[in-house]
């Protein structure tokens, strides 16, 4: 029986998705070969990464001066490759968890890196507004959505600097702006496909124009990969293949603007029901609430339930919603793919918990 799927990444994914990525590790179309066997150079793969490209440039109806690139890394690595190639002498950072802690201690390896605003002071409970940008910096760096604290922005907004964003688990939930970033890059295994391939969507006018004067390693500058169409290294195909897939399902069920409406959806259920339930309690503040990843807490005074609880859900076929380790309680990610029944699975779970324990 498929489970109810909360975890925060590897992500739930559709079943189109599952079951076309298995039919093509046997055979990708009909070339004979498996997609983990064919060559990233012959046009039978070089059809999946076109279509994917393509589908993510339809969706987001990305600029044509932008590039589409799947790397490897990870978002992680993208912490050390940003600064790498675009800071000169100060970065602006907005800080507000753990993504956006380590890509400040990256930046500080090549510059200065400038807290402007944080909501370290409230735990991250809020998303930081109003941000006043300092003129001389070379870019500004934001979190769009911050996976382990659970909060979120959604208004793409206008800087007098450059703007580069992680968007690694809110990507294609809703229409995004590209015009008013610079880059914008993630791990594509928060809502998009499966781990081990990383988006990145870039501005090309920029990667050429704002490059920092130092010396580059080949793989780890943007130009290597724009120039080369991803394709400088063998890039991660059967990864890409899964993203091609997803985005495919986006799409069919639609676009971005079908997913923000089920992201709303799921989002108020499952707030509704953390603050009725007398056992839970939410986190987040009202108006920086992520509508991807939902973290709530035992209510006071019932916290050694908290394990309890878990096991509880599971037995209910409901898995992934333990926090991340720095933070503890509970955490439901509710990705693109994760159904309004697996959000109804949960909400009963919370009921019939409630009624058993309080």
């Amino acid at each position: 029986m498929r489970k109810h799927i909360f975890n925060a990444g590897p992500c739930k994914l559709p079943d189109s998705t599952l079951e076309n990525t298995a039919n093509a590790v046997r055979e990708l179309g009909n070339c004979g070969q498996s997609i983990m066997e064919v060559s990233h150079r012959s046009k039978d793969f070089q059809a999946v990464y076109d279509e994917a490209v393509s589908l993510f440039k339809e969706l987001l109806n990305i600029p044509e001066n932008y590039s589409v690139l799947f790397l490897g890394g990870g978002a992680s690595t993208q912490f050390c490759m940003v600064p790498y190639n675009f800071l000169k002498k100060k970065a602006a950072f907005v800080n507000t968890g753990t993504w956006s802690t380590k890509a400040i201690k990256e930046a500080k390896l090549f510059g200065e890196a400038e807290v402007i605003a944080s909501s370290e002071d409230k735990g991250f409970t809020f998303y930081p507004k109003d941000l006043q940008v300092p003129a001389d910096a070379d870019y500004l760096h934001l979190t769009s959505n911050n996976t382990i604290r659970g909060t979120e922005f959604f208004e793409d907004k206008s800087y007098d600097v450059p703007v580069i964003c992680d968007m690694s688990s809110d990507i294609m939930s809703r229409p995004v702006d590209v015009s008013k970033y610079a880059m914008i890059y993630g791990g594509c295994q928060k809502n998009v496909g499966a781990a081990g391939v990383t988006f990145v969507i870039i501005n090309n006018d920029f990667a050429k124009e704002n490059l920092a004067d130092r010396v580059i390693p080949t793989m780890l500058k943007y130009q290597t990969h724009i120039d080369k169409d991803s394709m400088f290294n063998t890039p991660p195909c059967i990864n890409i293949f899964t993203v091609k897939e997803t985005l495919k399902w986006v799409k069919a069920n639609g676009g971005v603007e079908g997913m923000e409406k089920l992201a709303k959806q799921r989002e108020e259920m499952l707030y509704a029901e953390i603050e009725r339930n007398s056992m839970f309690k939410p986190v987040v503040e009202e108006g920086s609430r992520s509508r991807m990843n939902i973290p709530f807490l035992m209510a006071d005074g019932k916290e050694d339930l908290m394990s309890d609880f878990i096991a509880f859900s599971e037995k209910h076929n409901i898995c992934g919603i333990k926090g991340h380790r720095s933070v503890g309680g509970f955490r439901a990610s509710t990705y693109n793919a994760c159904s309004i029944e697996d959000v109804e699975a949960l909400v009963a779970c919370m009921k019939e918990y409630e009624t058993l324990k309080a």
